[in-house]
């Protein structure tokens, strides 16, 4: 098969160049010149992407909204319920998923107890590494305990033979690891390059589509935790997973930033063990510290992921400052906490001026939903006083910067997984109280505020 040749186009005004510049001929940008197969002689370079994703919606009549039948697709459990969650219930064929994190998190582990999973319930599975060889696969196959693997491995980067052995045997999934490592033919930049790397996913998405095998792609990510590559990549796909977690911690969690088919922003919790990760079923009590007495400066969180109420403990510690105080958060928003101590002063007559604040989201945990607010400024509070809260409290609620306490969404949930996990006080805004005449959350007493002076009224009372 001869090389196709490869032209460069500018990423500002598309023009194009036969070779490579460091200034676009056409709009004269500096350094936006990027490598692209050219997509045959005779075919114009702007309508390679035209022609390359032709076939994957396939030709259609014009059809009105309401006539088109609306039917639910079908998926595949992958044995790991955790995994399932975050998918929106299993794998689906012809989607595409794109999982990224740090090197070592666990990418491979947890794909290669997915696909042996599926193989052992029957679906035929293909297993593609790029950057380890087929005895390391082995190794980490036998380390993870799964004796007499039927999963097929191939140990190839380039293209056109991966698409080769896909098409020839058309697995039910397909495990590209890495598509970092992958490199075709048509261009002569380096396996890695956005050219590469979008050429790459483009083909592999374009055969998902038309064969129904569903591939997943594992992709590297930059130092500021971005996947690494050009972010049409996230576009192409239907799924995108990120892999979050400390790599000196045991726990790790699995986020949906993007998915097609299920919730966005659902999690699932698994934990690192000698034979691998496994699903944690209970992760409030990861995020949870056992004090055998209460202490100043925690306050129980009810955070909600995705569709999964989740309780995390909020630790804040308020110290002499000096002239200038620091103002520290880890896992939570730092401007939102300068926001919330400049509420807490102005509407509830705290003043930490010339104190150091510090804040933690206990267990590692990132939590950028508002309704956190409250808990943040109860427990900076609380440690300010060196006054604990009683045992069993828990808040949650968006705090104004009139001082208004807003509600969160769903609010009702998070009550009940508190009750369930045993906590017997909450302080919430009042459109999350129950309504008068519903049912009331047994073993839960619920005190409904309106403004942030209400809530440290109340938390005053009950110490």
């Amino acid at each position: 098969m001869a090389k196709e040749k490869s032209i460069y186009v500018c990423s500002e005004c598309g023009g194009t160049s036969a070779k490579w510049l460091g200034k676009c001929p056409s709009c004269g940008a500096w350094n936006t010149l990027i490598e692209q197969a050219a997509g045959g002689a005779n075919a114009p370079a702007n309508n390679r992407f035209g022609t390359q994703f032709a076939s994957l919606a396939g030709a259609s009549e014009l059809a009105v909204l309401s006539e088109i039948e609306a039917s639910d697709v079908a998926r595949t459990p992958t044995g790991l319920d955790e995994l399932d969650r975050v998918l929106g219930g299993g794998v689906v064929a012809g989607g595409v998923t794109l999982i990224g994190g740090d090197p070592g998190i666990g990418k491979s582990t947890l794909l290669l107890q997915a696909v042996d999973a599926l193989q052992r319930a029957g679906q035929n599975a293909l297993y593609v590494t790029g950057e380890e060889s087929g005895a390391q696969v082995a190794l980490r196959s036998k380390r993870l305990g799964l004796d007499h693997s039927q999963v097929q491995v191939l140990a190839e980067i380039q293209l056109e033979k991966i698409i080769a052995t896909l098409d020839a045997t058309r697995p039910a999934i397909a495990v590209i690891d890495s598509i970092q490592t992958v490199y075709s033919d048509q261009l002569t930049s380096a396996p890695g390059s956005v050219a590469q790397v979008r050429e790459c996913a483009a083909h592999l998405t374009r055969f998902a589509k038309t064969s129904g095998t569903a591939v997943v792609l594992v992709g590297h990510v930059t130092k500021e935790g971005a996947l690494a590559g050009p972010r049409v990549l996230e576009h192409m796909v239907d799924t995108v997973l990120y892999f979050e977690g400390d790599t000196h911690s045991s726990f790790r969690l699995v986020r949906a930033i993007k998915n097609r088919f299920g919730a966005v922003n659902e999690i699932g919790v698994f934990a690192m063990t000698e034979r691998g990760l496994k699903g944690v079923a209970n992760p409030s009590a990861i995020f949870l510290s056992q004090h055998t007495e209460p202490v100043p400066g925690s306050v129980v969180l009810v955070t909600l992921e995705g569709t999964r109420p989740m309780l995390v403990e909020i630790q804040a510690l308020v110290d002499d400052g000096g002239p200038s105080p620091r103002r520290l958060s880890v896992g939570l928003d730092r401007d939102r906490l300068a926001m919330l101590l400049a509420v807490l002063h102005r509407h509830a007559g705290v003043a930490c001026m010339d104190q150091d604040v510090f804040v933690n989201a206990v267990g590692g945990v990132r939590i950028s939903e508002p309704a956190a607010d409250l808990a943040v400024m109860l427990a900076i509070t609380s440690s300010l006083r060196g006054k604990p809260l009683p045992k069993g409290f828990i808040a949650f609620g968006e705090v104004g910067l009139a001082g208004e306490v807003r509600p969160a969404p769903r609010g009702q949930e998070r009550l009940r997984e508190a009750a369930k996990l045993g906590y017997s006080i909450a302080v919430v805004p009042r459109a999350n109280a129950p309504r008068k005449g519903s049912k009331d959350i047994e073993g839960l007493t619920i005190h409904a505020v309106d403004r942030i002076e209400e809530a440290m009224d109340v938390v005053r009372e009950l110490e």
